[in-house]
């Protein structure tokens, strides 16, 4: 089977802990590739852009404040069935939930400061991916 892609974003509460390295070997050791990176401090307005489809929901400002509030790694992974592979690593949004040895369950804080994003489907990985990397900028 062919080479999908996900997007990945580790989190302020990760990146705060000086987790990047770890959530990096998780991600490696599952059989996924780091085919580009970039660390950076979103903005509001990248922020409330990303997270638009939950404008409506009542957790949106306190996701775009929290996703503000420090620096952020975002990430394109590649692998067969991406999506599938890193979500099964990721864990459960909530880490009480996540199975032991996923990035959730070893290191996140709580459901909000669960550490990780992963898109939910290659439709939207794709999506995801455009929003923060030109094609020029994955280096698989």
């Amino acid at each position: 089977m062919a080479a999908s892609r996900t997007f990945s974003i580790i989190k302020p509460d990760a990146t705060r802990r000086n987790l990047t390295g770890a959530i990096n070997s998780k991600i490696e050791e599952s059989g996924l590739r780091i085919v580009a990176q970039r660390r950076i401090h979103m903005s509001r307005e990248q922020a409330k852009a990303f997270y638009a489809v939950h404008a409506e929901r009542p957790f949106y400002n306190d996701l775009v404040d929290f996703m503000t509030s420090g620096p952020v790694v975002v990430q394109v992974l590649e692998g067969e069935k991406a999506v599938t592979a890193y979500r099964k690593i990721m864990g459960a949004t909530n880490p009480a939930d996540a199975a032991d040895g996923t990035i959730r369950k070893l290191f996140a804080e709580s459901i909000e400061a669960n550490s990780v994003h992963g898109s939910d489907s290659d439709n939207n990985a794709a999506i995801e991916i455009a929003h923060f990397f030109k094609e020029d900028d994955i280096v698989g």
